[in-house]
């Protein structure tokens, strides 16, 4: 198999390794990279656990080769926290409606939030629901990371 040297800015700061041709982002941001956060769920790119923003953009890690990534910047859920703790809007949100659970899905519809509702323009609620139908949750019923979202499109997270 044949490797090739990839250079990315994963939250912020630089990382280079050498990978093979077939190793997906996922892969590279969990292993040699150290970003457990990325969670491999399906792997098929239908659970939406591995989400990560690549470039402004929310995008399944599992379905991303890492050559592909070469001089991308990445932000995991690692890097969504200010330095000093405090937490990012979106993780607020799900903080204080109470769409934590497991966690097992969190981190990827905390990505899915983040790139959403990262821009100038705030997000329309049924946006950030509709972007959310791409994650699966088995253990909170949706309603909190439901009241998350909206909380969110209406600006008050």
């Amino acid at each position: 198999m044949s490797e090739h040297r990839v250079e990315l800015t994963i939250n912020g700061h630089r990382h280079v390794a050498t990978i093979e041709a077939r190793l997906t982002l996922a892969d590279l941001l969990r292993g040699s990279a150290g970003y457990t956060g990325v969670h491999l769920g399906c792997e098929h790119g239908v659970c939406g656990a591995c989400t990560v923003i690549v470039d402004g953009k929310a995008v399944r890690s599992c379905l991303m080769l890492g050559v592909q990534a070469n001089g991308a910047e990445i932000t995991t859920v690692e890097g969504l926290a200010a330095e000093d703790g405090t937490l990012h809007p979106v993780q607020q949100a799900l903080r204080d409606e109470h769409g934590l659970q497991c966690g097992f899905c969190t981190p990827g519809i905390l990505m899915t939030l983040a790139a959403l509702t990262g821009s100038e323009t705030a997000p329309k609620e049924e946006t950030l629901l509709a972007a959310l139908s791409g994650h699966i949750c088995r253990c909170t019923g949706y309603q909190g990371i439901r009241r998350a979202a909206r909380k969110l499109a209406l600006g008050v997270a």
